[in-house]
């Protein structure tokens, strides 16, 4: 049920973005930022639609914010790969955006998925009331931010920096950032679009998030590039620590489930409604990509 919801979802979110962008300029920019946003898998814009889904909102409504969590997830991961970052050549499995095109119009495609995000948040179509619209955007312009993703990416390249490695508090913050945040926001925007509580869904997002970035740290040492669609073994080249290095593979594997486990008994309150994202929570530790 799960691998054919998130398929539906990203096709939606796709369809979604080309309805968006249909009138934009015809530029390298805007073909950019349409190649920034293909081929992934979707998730975060799934858990919108799908934490839209449990509180009864329509899909019409919820891919706005859906697309808008994939764009500026988009966006970081463009410049992420920059030189001046992490200097990578492949994502998904294809050339990143500045080795297809160059730094300058990755750079301003970056730009123009951080702006198109907000924009879609404040779209009326997102909902009738600006009240919610203004705290979706709040709240993602925070998860986004030097409070949240950007702070995460600002301690991961401080901590390249020094010869004293991360201890596991500090790893585990610094991913709460870097990787966390943004899912946080996806699992929580259906409930901020019915106006409800958030608890639940923030609870499951927290081990959510937390066990998708050692299940990355395990596939950087277990999984090959052409699987995974992006090189692998950079963090042991770099010395740099990570969970696995820390805590062991087996460790690694064992805290992650642990986080799953935890997650999926977050969403108690829904029952079985709530099936599809606990499964979504198993698929993040089994996947091989």
């Amino acid at each position: 049920m799960f691998s054919e919801s998130l398929e539906a979802g990203a096709g939606a979110v796709a369809d979604h973005f080309d309805m968006v962008l249909s009138g934009f300029a015809d530029l390298p920019v805007t073909h950019a930022m349409r190649y920034a946003v293909t081929g992934g898998k979707g998730l975060r814009g799934w858990l919108v639609l799908e934490s839209a889904r449990l509180h009864e909102v329509p899909q019409a409504q919820a891919l706005w914010p859906a697309c808008a969590i994939e764009a500026i997830h988009a966006y970081s991961l463009v410049h992420d790969d920059l030189p001046c970052m992490d200097d990578d050549a492949l994502r998904r499995g294809l050339p990143t955006v500045h080795r297809k095109w160059d730094e300058a119009t990755a750079v301003l495609a970056g730009d123009a998925l951080q702006a198109l995000g907000f924009e879609m948040l404040g779209d009326p179509r997102c909902h009738e009331r600006a009240e919610v619209r203004a705290d979706l955007t709040l709240s993602l312009a925070r998860a986004a931010g030097a409070r949240g993703m950007v702070l995460g990416q600002a301690l991961d390249m401080a901590a390249e920096s020094t010869a004293t490695p991360l201890t596991l508090d500090e790893i585990t913050a610094l991913q709460a950032g870097k990787t966390g945040a943004l899912i946080l926001w996806s699992a929580e925007a259906g409930a901020r679009l019915a106006e409800a509580d958030l608890a639940p869904l923030t609870a499951y997002a927290q081990g959510l998030g937390l066990a998708f970035q050692i299940a990355d740290d395990i596939l950087d040492v277990e999984g090959d590039a052409a699987t995974v669609g992006k090189a692998v073994g950079k963090d042991a080249d770099r010395g740099k620590a990570t969970f696995v290095s820390l805590l062991g593979l087996d460790g690694a594997k064992a805290r992650a489930q642990t986080l799953v486990t935890e997650a999926c008994d977050a969403l108690s309150p829904y029952g079985k409604r709530a099936d599809t994202l606990r499964e979504a929570a198993r698929f993040v530790i089994s996947r091989r990509n």
